[in-house]
């Protein structure tokens, strides 16, 4: 699949590195569990997980720039993604979630597709935003050991297919 600066190709068990390198970044992370995965964690449980999704690497030419993914269930899907620092604050994130979500209408007939990050997390509020998903609600999780700012909840994005467009 393409857009206009981005390739994206699906994921396969190949792809290790490319995942060792971008979930072992703290600050890439930090969002997600507050710090960087070692490579047995990558191995064992995020490219198993990415595999059962429908996981694209996203590349501008050669340059690995991260993934996007679309996590269906029924006739939803959840979307997310996660790219390099380096790729942070270029529309990259937008621009593939913009894919994934017309793929997801288009070819996958999805009724409704959906994203949620933390409250505080402006970039991943503003991809979700960019890709045409509009805020639903803030809601709060019970942590065990509650990442900083976890207090502010989570917020969920959503777009129908009736709306898309």
């Amino acid at each position: 699949m393409e857009t206009a600066r981005l390739r994206l190709r699906p994921l396969t068990p190949d792809d290790l590195e490319h995942l060792v390198a971008l979930h072992g970044d703290p600050e890439v992370m930090a969002f997600i569990s507050g710090a960087g995965e070692t490579r047995e964690v990558v191995e064992a449980r995020s490219l198993p997980d990415l595999l059962a999704r429908r996981t694209w690497l996203v590349f501008e030419g050669e340059t690995f720039l991260g993934w996007a993914s679309l996590r269906v269930e029924g006739d939803e899907a959840e979307l997310g993604y996660r790219l390099v620092r380096a790729a942070w604050g270029r529309g990259y994130a937008s621009e593939a979630s913009r894919a994934l979500v017309e793929l997801g209408f288009r070819d996958l007939g999805l009724s409704r597709i959906w994203a949620q990050t933390m409250a505080v997390n402006a970039g991943s509020r503003r991809v979700m935003e960019k890709a045409g998903l509009r805020y639903i609600r803030t809601f709060h999780l019970t942590w065990d050991d509650p990442l900083p700012g976890a207090e502010q909840g989570e917020v969920e994005y959503a777009i129908a297919r009736t709306g898309w467009r």
